[in-house]
Parts: structure tokens; C-alpha cells; sequence
């Protein structure tokens, strides 16, 4: 096997086996913040379709904001075009669970390239949209024109991590997303290797993200991770 895909081996970690089938899309998820917040439940539950049941951590519901370089996202077999393929996202997301699998819903996903926020909305389904996404040596910040969502997030990256919280892995660890398109929940299966997480001290954080009831600069982070990044590859989606 190419030394580059050694961690499609890593399977000790997952909670579920990898789909039999070949993989269709390799990425990276490099460079990596981690932002969390405890919610209200009544506010988030309007938020992800009612066929998608909530996944909660000892009864308590969480919101992340996940800020991070996507790079040489491609379709297997084919190089990637980094006018295309390499940009910064930010995406807003909650924790759902059903058949059995714990998964991530996207609430809202940025992209700081028109053409890769289209074509990835196209070939995905999900809520992909452009803004201006800036990172620097120590910040990611964002200002979202049109919803007014704004970013500013100041940090240094301390220690790695070696024994992680519950929460922490209930947190990061999650091998498939949910989508609800054409009246139909999908779900798309991905797999990374653990990922290596590290302390972060933030020096900055301000944060304007309001949907519907739900507005996160309302609610204390609980809980900040950072991580270099993990390879993923992710397969098509099935209809459940």
C-alpha cells in the first residue's frame, strides 16, 4: 500500500467498520480549531430536520465551530486543482445519531473560494456558501456579509493532548455525517485516523452566529482543541 494512505490501516479507533466498498473522495482537514458550546436543546432542536434525533453527552447538547484548511480534496483516481481543491472553511455543526451511528449535521459550512463553495455544494448536497475566511500565524477570522456572522478567533497552541476527556472524543470522533436532501436523510461514511489533539490557549475570541433562536456568542465555550489535521477519505452516500 502507498505509505500515503497507511492510515486507511488505523481502524482500531472507529466504532463501527469501514464500508466494504472503495472510497470515492479523498481531503485533508489540516490546521484544524475546535470550538464547542453547550446549548439549549429546545433552540438546536429547530435547527436539524425532526427524522434526525439530537446526540447528546450525559444528557447535555453541543454546537461546534470548526475552523480549518481543506486541501487536495479530490475524487479517487484523479489529482486534485488546488484553485479548487485548497481552501479555508469554516463550518457550524451539532451532533445527531441514528441507525446506531454517531454522526455530525452541518448547520451552516463556509468556504473563502466562490468556485470551490459551489462545486462543493454541487457534488455534496451540503450548505456550503462563500465568505471571507482570513487565517494568520495566530487567528482565524471571518466576516460573512450577507448573514452578518462574524469570527475572530485569537490562539495559541499549547500541548498535545495525550489522555482525552469522554467529552473530548464524543466531541471529535466521528466517522459519518448526516445530511436531509429531497426529503430523505443520507448519510455519508468517512474515515481518518484518531485524531491528535492539542491544548489551546485562547487570547481572543469574539463570535456573532445566530440561527433562528439559537445564537452561539450567547452560550460559553466549554471545551477548545486544535489539531495539525487528518487524511480522510469519504464514500458516496446511502439513503437510510
Amino acid at each position: 500500500m502507498n505509505t500515503q494512505f497507511n492510515f486507511l490501516s488505523q481502524i482500531e479507533h472507529r466504532p463501527w467498520k469501514m464500508p466494504a466498498k472503495p472510497w470515492q473522495y479523498y481531503q485533508e482537514w489540516n490546521d484544524v480549531l475546535f470550538l464547542h458550546f453547550e446549548v439549549n436543546y429546545n433552540e438546536l432542536k429547530e435547527l436539524v430536520p425532526p427524522d434526525l434525533p439530537l446526540d447528546s453527552f450525559e444528557g447535555r447538547y453541543y454546537v461546534s465551530v470548526v475552523a480549518f484548511k481543506m486541501e487536495h480534496i479530490r475524487p479517487a483516481y484523479l489529482p486534485s486543482i488546488s484553485f479548487i481543491s485548497d481552501f479555508y472553511e469554516i463550518n457550524v455543526r451539532t451532533y445527531v445519531k441514528k441507525n446506531e451511528k454517531s454522526g455530525v449535521y452541518f448547520i451552516n459550512i463556509e468556504a473563502a473560494k466562490k468556485l470551490a463553495a459551489l462545486v462543493a455544494k454541487t457534488l455534496s448536497g451540503l450548505p456550503y456558501e462563500e465568505s471571507d475566511i482570513i487565517r494568520n500565524k495566530k487567528a482565524y477570522t471571518n466576516h460573512n456579509i450577507l448573514k452578518k456572522f462574524n469570527l475572530d478567533a485569537v490562539f495559541e497552541v499549547k500541548d498535545q493532548i495525550n489522555k482525552k476527556t469522554k467529552l473530548g472524543i464524543w466531541l471529535t470522533e466521528r466517522y459519518c455525517l448526516f445530511l436531509k436532501k429531497n426529503n430523505a436523510i443520507r448519510i455519508f461514511e468517512i474515515h481518518h485516523k484518531e485524531w491528535e489533539i492539542f491544548n489551546v490557549n485562547i487570547l481572543n475570541l469574539e463570535i456573532n452566529y445566530r440561527f433562528k433562536a439559537l445564537t452561539i456568542d450567547n452560550y460559553k465555550m466549554v471545551l477548545c482543541h486544535y489539531s495539525p489535521g487528518v487524511q480522510v477519505v469519504s464514500w458516496n452516500y446511502n439513503i437510510i
